[in-house]
């Protein structure tokens, strides 16, 4: 395992004393996380029966809401995991759970919807009578400075991301022991995460963000066929789109990857988190203009969606 005492995951935060004290929505309850608790019969618990979706509160409004719950609502009906709550409600409750910790600006919420409660410790689906559970984890939370200037480093693993037909890696499910064992082999390789290839062998995405490189003025990222699909991910693209940068879903290989120019990740949290080395190759001179540009152009995206000044 990687011992390097520099060594940060994508997801690093910065600490923040008031989340030893946060109030956490659990159905229908808003309690302090000391109380806040599921059931070991809840399928999420017992079986990673459920799904969740990652959000960013700004200026008092949530980043892109209305994609993320069109993720969030489509992933639950393709397994048919009924959620109990239109969408006005699910805005509500988080507004409700921000208002009752004090929170209006850089913060996190992990909203998640299980199946609920089993009556029995078994598989069958239909032996969640109860109802689905609903639980929005709300936290104060900025990536450390480090993320930016010193990049992430990444190892490819033999874990891939696999076909739809085994289980659809665009869904945000709680079921992420693939994701798991990914990490897991990077940071035995020396790495904070993992990239992890399509099961034909072309770079694709890692264990918790999607993955895009840059190639003489053009970015690349995978086709979209097996990753994760990111909120963020889409929001790059567009964005490269209105400003004419040229902007590839294609099929690639760790070679193109090796001799990138840059190389940076999206996702919720981190926004676009550069990368400094793949199997300890550096990638690019560590000049990164164009990851800056994209970051850039997504904070004004992130203040014009937000109201922000």
């Amino acid at each position: 395992m990687n011992t390097n005492s520099h060594s940060h995951s994508t997801h690093e935060a910065a600490e923040d004393i008031r989340n030893r004290d946060i109030r956490i929505y659990v159905n229908g309850d808003i309690v302090h996380r000391d109380e806040a608790k599921v059931s070991v019969y809840d399928s999420g618990f017992m079986l990673g029966d459920g799904m969740w979706e990652g959000m960013r509160l700004y200026n008092g409004k949530w980043a892109f809401f209305d994609e993320h719950m069109d993720r969030f609502f489509n992933s639950c009906k393709a397994v048919s995991l009924d959620v109990g709550m239109t969408k006005d409600e699910i805005l509500d409750a988080l507004n409700r759970t921000a208002e009752a910790n004090g929170m209006t600006t850089d913060v996190h919420c992990r909203l998640m919807c299980t199946r609920g409660v089993k009556d029995k410790p078994f598989q069958h689906p239909g032996l969640s009578r109860s109802g689905p559970t609903i639980v929005m984890i709300l936290e104060h939370s900025k990536p450390v400075e480090s993320l930016q200037t010193k990049g992430i480093r990444l190892a490819t693993v033999p874990q891939v991301r696999g076909l739809p037909t085994s289980q659809d890696p665009k869904f945000n499910s709680h079921s992420k022991l693939n994701c798991i064992i990914a990490c897991l082999q990077a940071e035995a390789a020396g790495a904070e995460e993992a990239l992890m290839l399509d099961p034909h062998g072309f770079v694709n995405t890692t264990n918790a963000c999607n993955f895009f490189i840059v190639r003489r003025g053009e970015i690349w990222t995978s086709t979209g066929d097996y990753c994760m699909n990111g909120v963020t991910r889409a929001k790059v693209i567009a964005l490269c789109q209105a400003e004419g940068i040229p902007v590839f879903q294609k099929n690639f290989s760790l070679y193109e990857a090796y001799g990138a120019d840059e190389a940076f990740l999206t996702g919720s949290f981190g926004a676009q988190t550069p990368v400094a080395s793949i199997d300890g190759k550096p990638i690019g001179t560590g000049d990164r203009p164009m990851t800056r540009r994209i970051r850039e152009l997504y904070a004004e995206l992130v203040r014009e969606n937000t109201g922000g000044a």
